[in-house]
């Protein structure tokens, strides 16, 4: 008896010893939540085409269409961070996956520039939550070694949402008409809501989780505070500038590729709906691999001795010199060479957002990341109208992609630069009730 107790007991140390992994599990749960946001917003740039001839709008249309998307999105970031932050991510996470599910069903409703147009702002506006509430999720689920890893699997949804969409979309096209693409991904939607409500809790009262994986979940106890900011204490920092410059800057690329390569596809190679599949699932397949390998490779980094300021840099560095050659994609006489081109600069950019991401947690405690992911949203959605508003205009005036990829090409140097002029040590801020 006793040698059976002896071995029950050094069986629940080492149970106790060995921490859990359900960390991984809500990680899991953000690349869900992250892909169904990916289709949605992913959809429009896929039926470009076949919605612009069906009513015979003009580029400057389109371009305005695709502008309402990113002005919700930066006007919902700016309550959307702070009502993440003030009620949780459990239910805050999940208010704004229901209000920007039934924004994409309301797509199929539409029927004008005006009525589409509307239709994406609501989408922009609910979708603004998404990375608030991811990034604080990972802030509160990660050790910071670990985390620039999770930020790059689940931002890895992204690239899975822009995959499925044009997969799916020809298909739903094809059978049933354009407004079924639209009505796509409300059951992944429900089906994501009633697994979040049920399993998230915060780490310490989460039954799954034992002693020795929230030991090491609060290993970077000096940022735990959970203390909401104000915005007036965080704008006065030159880390918070950081951030919010860096997204405006490298933000609107990412939309650029995702609401103009369908159309850019077609108008240069006189691709179709159906042949805009392969060129597409290659550039998101290639921005998966950028995505996790980005948040890896700044995480091994910093397990090698590396500080996590020289960790990051050197990898959004090095993610900067692989999106230049995107310059020359709209000059390639080839449709595979043009579409390797972006798929590169998509991947690397990836890989440059996954640690632009994580540098707010390294810099901010958990109860602020959301209100500062949220002003980064602000002005990542800023640059999204102008990038949008402004590829309509220019294409219609010069009927080239030319000035748009050599900015697309560019910015992201010009990001690193000023990053690490306003925050050359990633020094955490200290902040009222740290």
């Amino acid at each position: 008896m006793a040698q059976t107790d002896s071995a029950s007991g050094l069986s629940q140390t080492l149970t106790q010893s060995h921490p859990t992994n359900f960390r991984w599990v809500i990680c899991g749960l953000l690349f869900y939540a992250t892909t169904i946001n990916y289709v949605d917003r992913s959809i429009m740039g896929v039926l470009a085409p076949t919605l612009q001839k069906t009513f015979h709008w003009s580029d400057a249309q389109f371009g305005y269409i695709n502008a309402a998307w990113p002005a919700a999105y930066a006007l919902g970031f700016v309550f959307m961070g702070r009502m993440i932050d003030a009620v949780g991510t459990r239910v805050g996470y999940a208010i704004a996956l229901t209000f920007w599910t039934l924004a994409a069903a309301s797509h199929a409703l539409a029927r004008s520039a005006l009525q589409f147009g509307v239709c994406r702002f609501f989408l922009g506006l609910g979708e603004s939550g998404n990375f608030p509430a991811a990034i604080k999720t990972t802030a509160e689920w990660f050790p910071q070694r670990q985390r620039a890893t999770a930020t790059g699997i689940f931002n890895a949804g992204s690239n899975v949402g822009a995959i499925l969409a044009p997969l799916i979309v020809p298909f739903a096209v094809h059978k049933w008409g354009w407004p079924a693409a639209f009505l796509i991904t409300p059951i992944l939607a429900i089906i994501w809501i009633v697994l979040w409500i049920s399993i998230y809790r915060n780490p310490a009262r989460h039954s799954r989780v034992n002693r020795a994986e929230l030991d090491l979940i609060q290993s970077d106890s000096a940022m735990s505070s959970e203390t909401p900011a104000r915005w007036r204490e965080l704008l006065p920092h030159r880390q918070t500038w950081a951030i919010m410059i860096g997204k405006f800057l490298t933000d609107p690329i990412w939309w650029f590729y995702l609401f103009w390569s369908g159309k850019f596809f077609a108008d240069k190679f006189g691709v179709q709906l159906k042949g805009l599949a392969a060129p597409l699932i290659l550039i998101y397949v290639m921005a998966d691999f950028g995505s996790v390998a980005g948040g890896w490779l700044s995480s091994t980094l910093i397990r090698r001795g590396w500080t996590p300021n020289a960790a990051r840099k050197t990898t959004m560095f090095g993610c900067a010199l692989l999106v230049l050659p995107v310059c020359a994609a709209p000059v390639v006489g080839h449709m595979w060479s043009a579409a390797l081109l972006i798929g590169l600069a998509a991947a690397a950019h990836q890989g440059f957002s996954a640690n632009i991401f994580t540098l707010t947690s390294d810099m901010f405690r958990k109860g602020a990341v959301g209100s500062v992911v949220g002003l980064a949203g602000l002005c990542g959605g800023v640059g999204g109208i102008l990038m949008n508003a402004g590829s309509g205009l220019i294409k219609q005036a010069t009927g080239s992609y030319l000035i748009m990829f050599c900015i697309a090409g560019t910015v992201y140097l010009l990001a690193v630069v000023i990053l690490h002029i306003l925050a050359p040590r990633l020094t955490p801020v200290q902040l009222s009730g740290d």
